[in-house]
């Protein structure tokens, strides 16, 4: 099991209820096979530059411990999810 970061920026007009929703779906596949270490939410924020006309973002960062398997099918579902402007995963060396 290695240890991976990941940051995704959920769209800003979606309902509080539906964010959360969200945020549930990715924890569920990261647990699926891996554990969270760390998770938060750290609310809407200005993007540093306007993407497809969106200027907000509520910013999701999570760490976690995970097989590759699990990264692979978590980084399909962000892919296709619509409620997730931007993703990036990373392997965290510290």
């Amino acid at each position: 099991m290695r240890k991976y970061e990941l940051m995704y920026i959920i769209r800003p007009d979606l309902e509080q209820e539906a964010v959360q929703a969200a945020v549930e779906k990715f924890q569920g596949i990261i647990q699926n096979g891996g554990e969270i270490t760390k998770h938060d939410v750290m609310g809407k924020r200005r993007l540093a530059y306007e993407i497809n006309k969106i200027r907000d973002g509520v910013y999701v960062l999570v760490n976690f411990t995970a097989a590759p398997e699990v990264v692979a099918e978590l980084e399909r579902i962000l892919k296709i999810s619509d409620e997730v402007i931007r993703y990036l995963i990373t392997k965290d060396v510290a």
